[in-house]
């Protein structure tokens, strides 16, 4: 098995670079859809998060309302932290399952948006970083997510920089490319994460 590390700086393309990957055939492991999985309606997350932040984290339906939620923690980094310390070890408990689960010569690709941030690099046998200009994120969040240029560019500050995911990239795929010259690079890489995922013969 390879365990694959992959991310990006928002706007830059790695689900598109994910999405291709998986239909070379990489099992995707998804932090960021795990996250929302592990406090969802019933789960023991969830619970844990109201004990920590109250009901007024809830909607109407008895799901977490996300926006509220943000609006508290990210204005505090001590209330973040708490957050964190919920959300993190569930997400890390859930990721491994679905690695266990996988065949012995997968290509497992942990879709991370933080791996940089969190210094999660050495928790993988190879890190893909997806990367673009920053002018391209610019002109992505605000064409096709309809952001704000402003929204768009404290977002973009509030990750990590670019070089700081450029030095622990082992792989960049280059995203400043029409989506052909993209599938043709991730092809490429694919080729590349097969050779090494196959079990040395005798």
């Amino acid at each position: 098995m390879l365990k694959v590390g992959l991310t990006g700086g928002i706007g830059a393309g790695k689900s598109e670079v994910s999405r291709l990957l998986v239909e070379h055939g990489a099992v995707l492991i998804d932090a960021d859809r795990i996250a929302r999985e592990v406090v969802a309606p019933g789960t023991p997350g969830l619970a844990a998060v109201v004990e920590a932040f109250g009901e007024d984290v809830l909607t109407a339906d008895g799901s977490l309302d996300r926006p509220r939620l943000g609006s508290i923690v990210f204005a505090d980094a001590e209330r973040l932290a708490v957050l964190n310390s919920i959300v993190h070890p569930l997400v890390g408990a859930r990721s491994r399952e679905l690695e266990e689960a996988a065949a012995e010569d997968s290509v497992v690709v942990h879709d991370v948006p933080l791996l940089a941030e969190n210094g999660l690099a050495a928790l993988y046998d190879l890190v893909i970083v997806v990367d673009a200009a920053p002018e391209t994120q610019l002109d992505r969040l605000v064409r096709l997510r309809g952001m704000t240029a402003e929204d768009a560019r404290a977002r973009m500050a509030a990750q990590a920089t670019r070089e700081k995911r450029l030095e622990i990239a082992d792989v960049v795929v280059d995203n400043d490319v029409p989506l052909e010259e993209l599938e043709r690079r991730v092809g490429d890489v694919w080729a590349e994460l097969a050779r090494r995922a196959r079990p040395a013969s005798g």
